[in-house]
């Protein structure tokens, strides 16, 4: 047991952290848990509708169930890029001597170049006439026939406004899940090989099991971020075109500062924190599981 002045002492440390955390976190998060339960313009006075705007939501709203699915179809590519090209790549981070600094420099560039610029440049990128990057390599294989208005097919446009939101995070995500993979003893990967164990059953059986927590970790990140992504879809499609690339935060987004719908676009954030904590629970019982 701590004495009184330690537990004290260590009290005074945490309150600001907490406090901080319960008045830019908690509190708006209880705001719009009070606001889901009226219908609010901004303007006239709050009318009160209790579970009213949630019944709506999941019974009488096609858009948003159409906002969903995308956002789960957004969530699976964000993460299978983040997490599986992620560490892929800091796997083959171990085996280079040189020049492996400078890699992990360049791998994490996006995750602090500006939102904007990012989606000015998948918006060259993507581009049909001037050609862009994509088109313009399909043109150069002979592929011309599959070049496209990537941003403007509706059978492309979700993944088009996925890929750029995967590749912004993948390197901070390579780098965590590489700084892990360094911590494995590098005798039992040794001992592993000499008695016959190849690369893959080294990965499965002692690297994977050994960077599981970080693994954890890093996929509550990359899930929780995934789920609330707005900016670079919104800045790209702003969910078009039609609903093709709506997702449950642009939609919320456009219901409270487009349609000024406050009560039902809170009753919106809600379900987003919501699913965001069913899917960190999942996330740990799948770990808790695996760990028995």
């Amino acid at each position: 047991m701590l004495p009184h002045r330690s537990r004290l002492s260590v009290l005074l440390f945490l309150l600001p952290p907490v406090v901080l955390f319960g008045g830019g976190v908690l509190l708006p998060i209880a705001q719009s848990l009070v606001l889901s339960l009226f219908r609010w313009d901004g303007i006239t006075d709050m009318q009160f509708v209790g579970l009213g705007n949630y019944t709506r939501m999941l019974t009488a709203d096609p858009t948003f169930w159409r906002a969903f699915v995308n956002q789960l179809l957004y969530l699976v590519i964000c993460v299978v890029i983040q997490m599986g090209a992620g560490l892929g790549i800091a796997c083959l981070l171990l085996t280079i001597t040189r020049g492996r600094e400078a890699l992990k420099v360049l791998y994490l560039m996006p995750a602090v170049v500006s939102t904007t610029a990012i989606a000015l440049l998948f918006q060259r990128i993507y581009s049909l006439d001037p050609p862009g990057l994509v088109n313009g390599v399909l043109d150069l294989v002979g592929l011309d026939g599959l070049g496209r208005a990537w941003l403007s097919d509706i059978r492309t446009v979700l993944a088009a406004v996925s890929i750029p939101e995967g590749w912004r995070f993948l390197g901070l995500y390579t780098i965590i899940l590489y700084a892990a993979l360094l911590s494995v003893p590098r005798e039992l990967e040794e001992a592993a090989a000499l008695d016959g164990a190849n690369a893959w059953q080294i990965f499965t059986r002692i690297r994977f099991p050994h960077i599981r927590p970080v693994w954890a970790t890093t996929m509550v990140m990359a899930v929780t971020y995934g789920l609330r992504g707005f900016d670079v879809p919104y800045l790209l499609t702003n969910g078009g075109p039609g609903q093709s690339s709506e997702l449950v935060t642009t939609y919320m987004y456009k219901t409270a500062f487009v349609s000024t719908n406050y009560g039902y676009a809170s009753a919106i954030a809600v379900f987003i924190v919501i699913e965001c904590l069913i899917a960190v629970a999942l996330i740990f019982g799948l770990l808790r599981r695996g760990n028995d």
